[in-house]
């Protein structure tokens, strides 16, 4: 408390300087000019020199009391254009102080406002770069969460194999700000790697690329189980970098190894074709996200396939599928060869069913399917095979018939499905069908073979006219 009271006993007061600029402007020079007015003016007449010289002491005074109180007023109006321009927004500048007054401390106070002020405006522009960071990588995650959930989409859709790795490739060049991102893949009876799929610039060129066993990069990309990383802390030898160069076109690199029942079978990689890049654990975490999901679309791709050699029944019709008529033709063409026997086969056609289904639907396209393999199977013996060969046609294998045989029952269905559909009331629901016929030995010893002589025919059968059956005395 002392302390303080010594410091400010210590200045001189900007009180105190106004008060003795006010005396010596004011009350000094009144008390002058009356004495000088009760002593020389009203006494005598005329002026005297010692007058004039007391006026102007006066005067000289007075000014002095002036000069004093614009200082004041000056270090006042200097403090508050300081302060305006503070308040304006420009917190670098500072108000100098130099002598010791309520002025001075005036400024100090706004120095030291304007230093808070700077300091507070520095963190916040760290919280806001530190918040800028933070959204930006809510923004990569939410992207490849979204990213994720497309591509799950694709493979629960059960999407082609080659439309899921294309995506996920292309996705995962979002990572890390890639120029390229890319997927190497092995076939089961290679060692080499091919290049599958190529996302970003000059990816036309690393479509043509392949790892070789005896390639320096192979091992680095295939038989390490690590990640494979390359930028600015992790570099390759000299004569690898240029090959990582020459090949791909990439200075940094990041690939993760995918694996499948215990190998290897594909790598999914990113890159860029600047210097002086580093990948983050972030970067590594999310491609390996990605290419779990490339995994997960493989694996699943082979068990489809599996499942498919499995089936032979087709869903909706209920009939044979084409896997299966074509594993029992063959087996009938090495039957009837054996016992030198004949075997038949019939392909139908429907005529003009891509325009019903544009016309009335899914739903009324697959009623008039169930309707002819129904018909179909009803006009076959039990020991023949019917089955649905594609979206819009049917086959019948005919054991133990030749070709004229076939031909009979044949046309024995054309009539019936002709007959059946006709009874409907609009004209373009009166669906028909083609039909071919082909013969073991006659048309081949394959079954491969039979089913493109039969289909070839059916297209003849179609070009003159539809509604018909092209087989005996046919040629293609």
């Amino acid at each position: 408390m002392g302390k303080n009271n010594n410091l400010s006993s210590a200045k001189a007061s900007l009180k105190y300087k106004l008060k003795i600029s006010f005396y010596l402007m004011s009350i000094l020079p009144l008390l002058i000019c009356i004495y000088l007015v009760s002593n020389y003016i009203f006494p005598r007449v005329g002026v005297k020199a010692d007058v004039a010289i007391s006026v102007a002491i006066s005067v000289f005074i007075a000014g002095i009391g002036f000069f004093v109180i614009k200082q004041v007023f000056d270090r006042i109006l200097s403090v508050s254009t300081e302060a305006k321009l503070i308040a304006a927004g420009d917190i670098t500048r500072k108000i100098s102080v130099s002598e010791a007054d309520e002025v001075t401390d005036l400024g100090e106070a706004l120095n030291q406002l304007t230093g808070r002020i700077r300091s507070n405006m520095d963190e916040l522009k760290s919280y806001s770069e530190r918040t800028t960071e933070i959204n930006l990588e809510i923004q990569k995650r939410v992207l490849v969460l979204s990213s994720l959930l497309q591509i799950s989409s694709l493979i629960a859709q059960g999407a082609r194999l080659e439309d899921i790795l294309k995506l996920t490739t292309g996705k995962a060049r979002l990572l890390a700000s890639s120029d390229v991102a890319y997927l190497l893949s092995r076939e089961e009876s290679q060692e080499a790697f091919t290049m599958k799929i190529a996302e970003g610039i000059d990816a036309g060129n690393l479509l043509k690329v392949t790892l070789k066993p005896e390639d320096g990069l192979f091992s680095k990309f295939v038989k390490s189980p690590q990640p494979f990383v390359i930028d600015k802390e992790n570099r390759l030898p000299q004569n690898l970098a240029l090959n990582l160069d020459e090949k791909f076109g990439l200075k940094n690199t990041l690939a993760i190894p995918i694996f499948l029942r215990g190998r290897i079978t594909a790598v999914l990689g990113i890159g860029n074709a600047q210097g002086g890049f580093s990948y983050n654990k972030q970067d590594l975490e999310l491609l390996d996200i990605f290419a779990k999901q490339v995994a997960i679309a493989i694996e699943n791709d082979i068990l489809v396939h599996r499942v498919e050699k499995l089936e032979i029944k087709d869903a909706l019709t209920g009939l044979y599928n084409e896997a299966f008529i074509r594993s029992r033709l063959q087996e009938e063409i090495k039957r009837a060869i054996t016992y030198q026997r004949p075997c038949a086969f019939i392909v139908f056609d429907i005529d003009n069913f891509k325009q019903f289904h544009e016309a009335f639907g899914s739903i009324q396209a697959e009623a008039a399917l169930k309707k002819m393999a129904s018909l179909i199977r009803d006009s076959v013996t039990e020991i023949d095979r019917v089955a649905r060969i594609g979206d819009d046609a049917f086959a019948v294998v005919l054991p133990e018939k030749n070709k004229r045989q076939a031909q009979s029952t044949a046309e024995d269905i054309r009539k019936k499905i002709a007959f059946a559909f006709n009874e409907e009331q609009d004209q373009k629901k009166r669906l028909t069908v083609s039909g071919a016929i082909s013969e073991n030995p006659l048309d081949g010893i394959e079954a491969e073979e039979l089913i493109s002589k039969a289909k070839e025919l059916v297209k003849i059968a179609k070009a003159q006219g539809k509604n018909r059956i092209a087989g005996f005395g046919e040629r293609a």
